[in-house]
């Protein structure tokens, strides 16, 4: 297939196309399970793999590389070829991705070089770095019949836009030759790249581990739940307090660019000062305000948690004791990140909502492509928690649009909004004008046509279209919770249609059916049924009480310091019984820092925020009978940001140990 791109789309085989890219990092899951949470991924309606070639993952000993197990790059893109997953690799050198000093390993700072510079030792290590990644995707690349489309050169650069042309050099040189280059939108390079040889991909978050603040809702993350004709987000790069001004023209001029994102929220990893506690509508809520932005990609970050693999010198987290890349202390092991995903293959409310989100994408996304989009709501200069309008705006081209809403946003108690009516493409809809129940968010559809039939206005949500078995078109609707579902299609105004299912049409014309569905069944369209998910109670006693509490440092970068391994010698002690290889052992408990123990060895951790600590049991030793479970407890004014979930009461206890199982 032929790939290329202009100002507005990538454009596949002559077709515009809007994808869906997830992020999830090979290297930190283990690799009997790639082929599983692929599939998960592709069933979410996820398209393009987006993930991390870590150097210190590969390389952490100079000279001593392991391309084997979880890190076998080239078994798990032959795979992605496999199950039909394009892949879109970020080499670095640097990435970031709350890995040990950014993923560049510790080695590399002894060779008395300026790193992310074009400064001749580094470009040396650099080139050296990139002819290894190649051998691995040797015969994979797009142009091979091979999975890969894309390549990112380092990771959020600000500095001379010649250093991210050197390493595309070397990269070409070296026998890289995709369909298209990319590189962080944010922040402002101190000097441009010429036009063309790097898309510019932006993102949002709804909060940052990396804020310096412990209170909530702190920053500008809220400006992520506003339509918004500029690209980059507000904190996007916010570290060690620098913040990157918006702009509505970049140096490129990014409107001849398209709009894509590659780092959509779609979670976020605690850190020790900052425990970040998301919700499921932050995802998606986000996720129809860049669609209603006029972002033709959508790539979230994480789509997928992780578990940071075995170091052989270090452990591979984020520290703020390290030489470089100290923002934050986060998690030894865990990286499950709340993803929709998470780090077991947990499929998280979000993964079912954006699913739906992906499908419009996927079946409209040649009709959405070459819209415009508008913003209706002038000379307003929004705030933190705005309420005094309704959030929306309109794609369109010729006379068709598409019109997204978002009366939602992050720990803010936003209002239904009354009295709405819209005017989009000269049509005013509906007949009389309804409430916006606050938490609402969708997409309506405005004079789009399909076969013989033409929406004129729907106060529902359109999903997907497909072709049944006998080859007669099917659309489908969603009913909006708390607004009446008003269709006006070939002339026909029908109103407070009920929802039918996936059976029985709401409207048939001579060549189309239309589907009515409820909020859940078109989250879960054309899915299996799940299976009940059976709690059962697991054994657990405490044997040792929490000794002497640490002293909780603040580090270089002037947050608190996570606990070490020593600390963990005063840590309360529980037992728990292993009631089987197979499911997730789910601990309810309260406290400041977690780990769990198998046979001995450190397994995973939790930096408390009110969540459950989760383990996938068949990851274990499978002659482990007991795991250890240590809990240093949460100290009275600690300086971190605990979520409302959170229970900060000094202290640790366990609350309840269950198997979860189907």
């Amino acid at each position: 297939m032929d790939i290329q791109w202009d100002a507005k789309s990538l454009i596949i085989d002559g077709h515009r196309v809007v994808p869906a890219m997830g992020e999830m990092h090979y290297s930190r899951i283990p690799e009997a399970e790639w082929r599983g949470e692929l599939e998960k991924m592709k069933e979410g309606g996820i398209n393009i793999l987006a993930t991390y070639i870590l150097w210190n993952h590969i390389e952490e000993v100079e000279g001593q590389f392991d391309w084997s197990g979880q890190r076998n790059l080239r078994k798990f893109l032959k795979l992605c070829k496999e199950v039909g997953m394009a892949v879109v690799i970020r080499i670095g050198p640097w990435c970031h991705a709350e890995v040990r000093l950014g993923g560049i390993p510790d080695w590399v700072f002894t060779k008395e070089c300026e790193t992310r510079t074009e400064d001749p030792v580094f470009m040396e290590l650099s080139t050296y770095w990139y002819r290894q990644v190649f051998t691995q995707v040797q015969g994979l690349q797009w142009k091979d019949g091979g999975p890969i489309i894309s390549c990112q050169f380092d990771n959020e650069y600000h500095g001379h836009g010649s250093y991210l042309m050197s390493l595309k050099k070397i990269a070409n040189e070296i026998g890289f030759n995709l369909p298209f280059y990319t590189r962080t939108g944010w922040p402002e390079l101190a000097s441009p790249i010429p036009y063309g040889e790097m898309l510019p991909l932006f993102g949002d978050y709804a909060d940052g581990f990396w804020e310096r603040s412990i209170v909530e809702a702190a920053g500008d993350y809220w400006q992520a739940f506003h339509f918004k004709s500029h690209r980059i987000g507000a904190d996007m790069g916010n570290l060690e307090g620098r913040k990157y001004e918006e702009k509505k023209v970049k140096q490129e001029d990014e409107q001849y660019y398209p709009y894509f994102t590659c780092e959509l929220g779609g979670g976020m990893v605690p850190s020790y000062h900052r425990r970040v506690y998301l919700y499921p509508e932050d995802a998606y809520s986000m996720a129809v305000v860049k669609l209603g932005s006029g972002s033709n990609l959508l790539g979230y970050y994480m789509y997928h948690g992780g578990t940071n693999p075995e170091g052989k010198l270090t452990y591979l987290n984020e520290i703020q004791n390290t030489i470089a890349t100290n923002y934050s202390d986060l998690p030894v092991k865990t990286y499950e990140f709340q993803a929709p995903l998470g780090e077991f293959g947990q499929k998280n409310p979000h993964y079912y909502t954006l699913r739906k989100l992906h499908l419009f994408m996927k079946t409209f996304g040649e009709m959405l492509a070459p819209m415009d989009a508008y913003f209706p709501v002038v000379n307003h200069q929004p705030k933190q928690g705005d309420d005094s309008f309704l959030r929306w705006s309109y794609r369109s081209f010729n006379d068709s649009a598409f019109v997204f809403i978002n009366n939602y946003e992050r720990l803010q108690n936003l209002t239904d909004k009354k009295n709405i009516q819209f005017n989009v493409c000269g049509v005013q809809f509906p007949q009389k004008a309804i409430t916006i129940p606050a938490g609402t968010m969708a997409i309506l559809p405005v004079n789009i046509r399909v076969e013989d039939i033409k929406i004129k206005y729907a106060t529902a949500q359109i999903i997907t279209r497909e072709r049944n078995s006998q080859g007669r078109m099917q659309l489908f609707l969603q009913k909006l919770n708390g607004v009446d579902a008003e269709l006006c299609i070939n002339g026909k105004t029908m109103k407070r249609v009920k929802p039918r299912g996936e059976v029985h049409p709401v409207y048939q014309s001579e060549l189309v059916d239309v589907f009515l569905l409820t909020d859940e069944q078109a989250n879960h369209y054309h899915m299996e049924p799940e299976q009940t998910v059976k709690a059962t109670k697991v054994n657990f006693r405490k044997v040792k009480e929490a000794g002497p509490l640490r002293t909780i440092t603040i580090g270089v970068s002037k947050v608190a310091e996570a606990p070490i391994d020593a600390d963990f010698n005063d840590a309360a002690v529980y037992l728990i019984d292993v009631p089987s290889h197979e499911g997730l052992l789910d601990i309810e408990y309260q406290g400041d820092v977690a780990r769990l123990y198998a046979n001995g060895k450190f397994i995973s951790d939790n930096f408390y925020n009110g969540r459950h600590f989760q383990y996938g049991l068949w990851r274990l030793p499978k002659d482990c009978t007991q795991m250890e479970l240590r809990i240093l407890p949460i100290q009275k004014n600690a300086p971190i940001y605990f979520p409302r979930e959170a229970d900060h009461t000094p202290g640790e206890k366990v609350i309840t140990v269950n198997h979860l199982t189907k």
